[in-house]
């Protein structure tokens, strides 16, 4: 069958959409053939929604029965999965892949590589690039599938060079998005110059689930009259298009499709495994693949599940506003994270209004990593601020100076000209205006004694990778709590500050750890406390209370500004300090130092973005508060100018 639409009908738009008649559609037989599965449920199904925190002793047994099954591929690493690692889990993530490697050695296992961007969320030298995949691919990753989150091919020419050297897969991407600027014409334009550059596969990556079924199989049609390497689609279930999409694809033609075990599928996840199975047994697209392999490995998996439920993503089934905002799924529940992280949940719709704003002021990125997290992150400053661009984002600013690639369509040039601030945008490859990074890292933890893949996590990651390293030499690696604080008396802090205070609260039956971590500034009367219950932090409001010692209620601090062992809060205009909470991951300037106003100080990572924190006043020096790795928040002062 082949879709035909009518000439004189352009290609609705999803906010246009109910004021057209549908398009007149011919059916045309099309040919028929098995169809092969790849599953995520070992990386993207966790990942989209349980925020990748799944550990590795809860998906080995799993990859173990999937290897048995006949699958074309298991994706089991990339994206998120090694930031996670390191950052939450405690986890080497070169580690998880040796586990992989050994549990499944029958199937191809398949990583998600952001061209550039390797794991990360910048560009990387190349021979970080190249180090990285020639250790990925010996420590056992078969299929890499590259994609760039602007479908700029320069950004994935040289890493499927690399991959090729290293004689294995290369699947590249392109990242299905709607927009004014992208088209039928413009993704099969991409793919054909995929295919002169010896891609083995392309892969039709829809992240936010926008592919309508009949608009999949018209792609998948026309991207099998124009290449003739397999095509391989992925696809979420956000929109509830999901299964009809990857069905009508299949119609078309498809060869490879991407789902999940049911457990770790639908929501922002992916189809279902078993049920893309069955509804295929005994056609001329039957997959072949037995069922009753697949029961175990389900049970596994809804049982492991249920030790995440912390994690769950607060969207879950069906979000058909994604059709309107096209927010990705995993980057929905990000966005809900750090607005509460904030202390600002109630700005989430005005944040999600914002998102189309910017992504229009960047010439409409598809929101992928790293660009829904620079688009995401750039409205959340907006909205928070209450001025848009008033505060700018480092990857902003790298945004609009090219050095993530060529955007789709026109930017806004006067938000353009407010980041270059003087600067002329870079026109070519953006990887090639970087020097080299290994000899440079490895010289900055000579004194440690490393791994290759050690070097790298501190190329990729410095500040994450240090904080693993040292705990892990002390022994003190320690991931994220999923029981309940153990049965004991509460912990309280008998040094001289607010916080920490430590608690358990019993609640219908179920206990929960409760930990006040902090306050902010009073705004109109309320004041905002940190609090983490089981490690999810919540905001809670309260009228301006007296600030009493831990342990010492009787003790107020008023009078004080400054307390031992605590940062002063701001109080005059050389105190600075960090527009939102986050982590310090370097200090720009010594004590004695003289600093114009505007000059950067610090860079806070927030959001999984790095923030340029600028000096308020010009001035001097005076004090430093602070310390790399430290954890920062609004009601701190990190540094005194005079």
């Amino acid at each position: 069958m082949a879709i035909k639409r009518s000439r004189r009908q352009a290609r609705p738009s999803y906010t246009k959409r109910a004021q057209k008649s549908a398009p007149a559609f011919e059916l045309e037989p099309s040919p028929a053939r098995q169809l092969y599965l790849t599953d995520v449920a070992l990386r993207d199904g966790h990942q989209s929604l349980l925020a990748t925190r799944m550990r590795t002793e809860d998906l080995l047994p799993a990859a173990e029965q999937l290897d048995r099954v006949g699958f074309w591929s298991l994706e089991v690493w990339g994206g998120a999965t090694y930031d996670t690692c390191l950052r939450f889990l405690k986890e080497d993530p070169w580690e998880r892949l040796r586990a992989f490697r050994a549990a499944a050695p029958n199937t191809r296992l398949q990583m998600l590589l952001r061209g550039q961007n390797l794991v990360g969320y910048r560009h990387y030298a190349d021979d970080v690039l190249e180090r990285f995949i020639e250790r990925s691919a010996e420590n056992g990753i078969d299929v890499f599938r590259i994609f760039d989150a602007l479908n700029d091919i320069r950004n994935l020419k040289h890493a499927m060079h690399i991959v090729k050297q290293c004689g294995k897969h290369v699947e590249a991407a392109i990242c299905y998005t709607v927009s004014p600027v992208h088209s039928l014409h413009h993704f099969v334009e991409l793919a054909k110059q995929l295919e002169d550059l010896g891609t083995d596969t392309i892969c039709i990556k829809d992240m936010a689930g926008l592919l309508p079924p009949f608009e999949a199989y018209e792609l998948v049609r026309r991207l099998k009259a124009a290449v003739h390497v397999p095509l391989h689609l992925h696809t979420h279930y956000t929109s509830g298009m999901a299964s009809m999409s990857a069905l009508m694809a299949v119609l078309g033609g498809l060869d490879i499709l991407d789902t999940a075990m049911s457990p770790l599928s639908g929501g922002t996840s992916h189809p279902p495994t078993e049920s893309l199975i069955a509804a295929l047994r005994h056609t001329p697209y039957d997959t072949k693949l037995d069922l009753n392999q697949l029961t175990p490995v389900a049970e596994h998996l809804r049982a492991a599940r249920k030790k995440y439920h912390q994690f769950e993503s607060d969207f879950t089934g069906v979000d058909t506003d994604i059709l309107l905002s096209q927010v990705p799924g995993g980057m929905l529940s990000n966005l809900a994270a750090q607005l509460a992280e904030q202390q600002a949940i109630d700005k989430m719709k005005a944040v999600l209004e914002e998102i189309p704003r910017v992504r229009k002021d960047m010439g409409y990125p598809p929101l992928v990593t790293p660009t829904s997290q620079i688009v995401g992150t750039q409205a959340t400053l907006n909205v928070l601020t209450g001025e848009r661009y008033k505060v700018m984002t480092n990857e902003t600013k790298n945004y609009f100076r090219g050095l993530y690639g060529k955007p789709p369509g026109s930017v806004n040039s006067k938000i353009r000209a407010q980041a270059l601030e003087g600067e002329s945008p870079i026109s070519g490859r953006p990887a090639d205006s970087l020097e080299p990074e290994l000899e440079q890292a490895k010289a900055e933890v000579a004194d440690k004694n490393l791994s290759e893949e050690d070097l790298l996590s501190y190329a990729l990651f410095p500040s994450i990778a240090l904080q693993y390293f040292d705990e892990r030499e002390r022994g003190e690696l320690k991931p994220e709590t999923l029981e309940p604080a153990p049965k004991s008396g509460p912990a309280v802090a008998h040094e001289l500050h607010l916080a920490p205070i430590e608690f358990k609260v019993m609640l219908h039956g179920e206990s929960y750890h409760v930990r006040i971590s902090g306050s902010g500034q009073t705004v109109d009367g309320r004041k905002p406390y940190y609090i983490k219950i089981d490690d999810r932090l919540e905001e809670v409001y309260l009228e301006p209370i007296q600030e009493v010692l831990a342990g010492e209620p009787d003790t107020h601090l008023a009078s004080s500004n400054v307390k031992p062992g605590k940062r002063p809060k701001p109080a005059t205009p050389g105190d600075v300090t960090t527009p939102m909470p986050g982590r310090l991951v370097k200090i720009l300037v010594a004590k004695g130092d003289h600093v114009a106003t505007g000059d950067p100080l610090l860079v806070v990572e927030a959001m999984k973005m790095e923030n340029r924190v600028t000096a308020p006043i010009e001035g001097e020096v005076k004090a430093i508060y602070v310390q790399e790795g430290d954890q920062v928040t609004p009601e701190e002062t990190l540094i005194h100018l005079e």
